[in-house]
């Protein structure tokens, strides 16, 4: 049956949006958690570790009530407590002496997986108050890491899931649509990394990009059931060179044309990117243009 609406790449028929009516009007005693568990369920809409596209699916039952498709039910819970934007991060007390020293004078470098841990509200803060874009909650998939040397932090970097359309890394890799709607899940993007300013350590940066290049995909892994093959990040030629990336080994790839991901219009509204990649395995290509199950 033809696609009446299509969203984040999934096709919702007329067939779909009807079987949503019929449920609200049938079951009006469900939350709107549990009629995404119930839609989760019925069109096997699961992530690759087993677990619910609740998210997706609650994201979908709004999407479709502002559009006036459907009515959903009122909301059941509201939190008590006050109101933070996913923009923003609770500052937290740490050393900012000046660290001047040799990468060998401290290591072993300690590179922990923060996410869901007592230690993420340290790197949300240090995001927040020492990246000059800030911090934003990743949505959907995503890793954060602290780097230490004695209990210190040093360094952090973020990942999360890659955007769906990237013309240069696209044209890199070389896969058709279909393989990349099939085969994204398997590709991370570097939203943040982080030296904070005073930190001045010769090499620290490409060293720990080096680190988490072997670890990252084991971690994603652990937690999403499936590996990573490729990473990709962007870089403000404006601001810097990237060289910490291209010594780590990562290459440039091309750059954005400027208009956003969700752009209206052909019209650059934003500041054009370098785009670079890091192959975690060497037939990443094979691997990424596959439609084998």
């Amino acid at each position: 049956m033809e696609a009446l609406l299509t969203y984040r790449g999934r096709s919702i028929t007329q067939e779909r949006l009807a079987f949503v009516r019929e449920l609200i009007a049938t079951q009006p005693h469900l939350s709107r958690r549990a009629l995404s568990l119930a839609l989760s369920a019925a069109w096997q809409w699961r992530q690759a570790n087993g677990q619910p596209c609740d998210a997706i699916l609650r994201g979908l039952l709004l999407w479709l009530e502002r559009a006036g498709h459907v009515v959903l039910p009122a909301p059941r819970w509201v939190s008590a407590k006050p109101w933070r934007p996913r923009t923003s991060a609770p500052a937290v007390q740490v050393d900012t002496s000046p660290l001047t020293a040799s990468l060998r004078e401290l290591r072993p470098l300690e590179i922990r997986q923060v996410r869901r841990t007592a230690d993420e509200g340290l790197f949300n803060a240090l995001i927040a108050q020492y990246h000059y874009l800030g911090y934003q909650q990743p949505v959907g998939a995503h890793l954060k890491y602290l780097v230490l040397s004695t209990g210190r932090p040093l360094a952090c970097a973020a990942l999360c899931s890659a955007p769906r359309h990237l013309g240069p890394r696209d044209r890199f890799i070389g896969w058709s649509a279909a393989a990349r709607r099939r085969n994204l899940r398997f590709l991370a993007y570097n939203t943040r990394f982080l030296i904070p300013p005073w930190v001045a350590v010769p090499q620290l940066a490409s060293h720990v990009l080096a680190c988490l290049s072997r670890r990252v995909s084991a971690d994603w892994q652990q937690l999403y059931a499936h590996p990573l093959y490729f990473l990709e990040t962007f870089v403000d030629p404006a601001r810097f060179r990237g060289t910490c990336y291209r010594a780590a080994g990562w290459q440039v790839l091309g750059r954005t044309t400027g208009r956003g991901h969700n752009a209206r219009t052909k019209q650059p509204r934003r500041p054009v990117k370098e785009v670079l990649g890091y192959p975690l395995v060497p037939d990443f290509r094979a691997r990424l243009m596959s439609m084998a199950s």
